[in-house]
């Protein structure tokens, strides 16, 4: 069963002063602290307006479309790859440090990438901004709970998501705009700034009290990038299988088959594999994961979906693309509260039907009469993917010590990072084999459909497993 945090305050209640760093915040202090953590985070979820820009990126620098994929592959295989390491980096010489560091590579990335001369360029200043990423996100979560009293964790959770999903919602639609008035470079040079403001408001955040160093496992968080890189290669080849494929996947067990065996002699290893003897722990990783790949349909398939709707501009497209962001911003407050009356792991299992529901509403539609459809079905599944994502913080975090919390963090992103290229690569297959050659419309929505009930079966089925499994003990 899993450690919920015990509850000092009562809903309602007047919040404390908060003792945090060097000597004594206020309440309102450690707020603005938040939002600056909100703000150098919100840089990572804006991302998603890069795959408005790939028509452009394409045209600017001649490339054959298939070559697109390496702006996404460069940028979330780095990332992935090195956020656990990152993560426990931060435990070791602090959030603050970490976020700092982030931010200011983030800024000289996103500048990079704007002005990048050539494609190659383009690729370098992308594993820039994966680093930067892998930095913010490893310790964003851990930073935000660090301010507050742990009777607050979940409620500072949840408002971390939301500026997440802020940021996430703002993607498609702000930068929809933006590509539109000022090319595809906008989608970094814009950012710069805001990664810039959140660095130097980030030196205003609470030091850490300094504690005795700690060795770090520098071979194991090597083995531990090639396990991952590798894996996410392998996922990135499904669609055309071949050796090479077979070998990433070959090497990718084999890194991490080294990486267990050297953690677990390690004096304090990147990840302590003795919580995976928690059978909850390891099903609700296994969980977020699912739910991302199916929750990644939309980001998929949607787009293709509404350029096909007559009439309907790019930024309208992208405004009707953040719907399901913004399910995640109101979904993420509702569910901080709901963990004061019910357990983290029924309002995830809530998510999870939520989810469900609004993936089959998608299914159904497929035209510009069904766009409200689309719209309320996207803020049903984007609702559901917050509650669940709130819960599964609060159950990773309390399962985890205190001093592990940067880990925490970064295993919650990593493994929903994993669920979104396993969508791209899974729900795409599932597209293409059902479409098959054909270029015909209607041919196109059958597969848009019946790939939506694919994704739409996979929360559906986690709920029945979770179901089954209480029932058995």
């Amino acid at each position: 069963m899993f450690r919920r945090p015990h509850q000092t305050e009562p809903p309602g209640a007047p919040l404390p002063r908060l003792a945090r760093g060097a000597g004594h915040q206020t309440l309102n202090a450690a707020v603005r602290s938040l939002l600056i953590v909100g703000l150098g985070t919100s840089v990572v979820p804006l991302d998603s307006a890069v795959n408005i820009g790939f028509p452009a990126i394409v045209g600017h620098f001649g490339l054959a479309i298939p070559t697109i994929q390496w702006v996404v592959i460069a940028y979330v295989l780095t990332q992935t790859s090195l956020m656990l390491s990152f993560g426990r980096i931060g435990d070791m010489l602090g959030y603050r440090r970490i976020f700092l560091l982030g931010t200011g590579i983030s800024t000289v990335a996103f500048a990079a990438c704007a002005m990048a001369p050539s494609f190659a360029a383009l690729l370098a200043a992308r594993v820039i901004q994966g680093i930067g990423a892998g930095l913010i996100l490893s310790c964003g979560p851990a930073l935000a709970t660090s301010l507050f009293p742990e009777a607050m964790r979940t409620r500072i959770l949840a408002r971390y998501m939301t500026m997440f999903g802020i940021g996430w919602a703002l993607g498609p639609s702000v930068f929809g705009l933006l590509v539109d008035r000022f090319g595809w470079s906008a989608v970094f040079s814009f950012r710069a700034p805001v990664a810039l403001a959140a660095f130097i408001l980030g030196f205003t955040l609470p030091r850490r009290p300094r504690s005795a160093p700690e060795p770090f496992d520098a071979a194991g968080g090597a083995l531990l990038a090639l396990a991952l890189s590798c894996l996410l290669l392998a996922l990135n080849r499904l669609h055309l299988p071949g050796p090479d494929t077979a070998l990433f996947a070959a090497a990718s067990a084999a890194g991490f088959l080294l990486f267990y065996r050297r953690e677990r002699h390690f004096v304090r290893p990147i990840i302590d594999f003795s919580h995976f003897r928690n059978g909850d722990f390891t099903v609700m990783n296994v969980m977020n994961v699912l739910i991302n790949l199916a929750a990644f349909a939309i980001m998929l398939l949607a787009p293709f979906s509404l350029s096909r709707i007559p009439g309907l501009s790019l930024p309208a497209a992208g405004i009707v693309l953040a719907v399901s962001p913004l399910g995640v911003v109101l979904a993420a407050p509702v569910a901080g509260r709901l963990t004061l009356s019910f357990r983290p792991r029924l309002i995830a299992l809530s998510g999870c039907v939520l989810c469900s529901v609004g993936l089959c509403g998608i299914s159904l539609s497929g035209s510009a009469a069904d766009i409200p459809l689309l719209a309320a079905s996207m803020a049903i599944q984007g609702f559901g993917l917050g509650l669940f994502q709130v819960a599964y913080f609060e159950i990773v975090t309390a399962t985890m010590p205190a001093h592990d919390r940067g880990v925490a963090g970064a295993l919650g992103m990593a493994t929903r990072t994993i669920g979104n290229v396993m969508g791209a690569t899974v729900l795409m297959l599932v597209f293409q084999t059902l479409r098959g050659s054909s270029p015909d419309e209607e041919t196109f929505q059958a597969a848009f459909q019946a790939t939506f009930r694919v994704a739409a079966a996979i929360p559906a089925g986690l709920v029945l497993f979770a179901i089954v499994r209480g029932l058995r003990r």
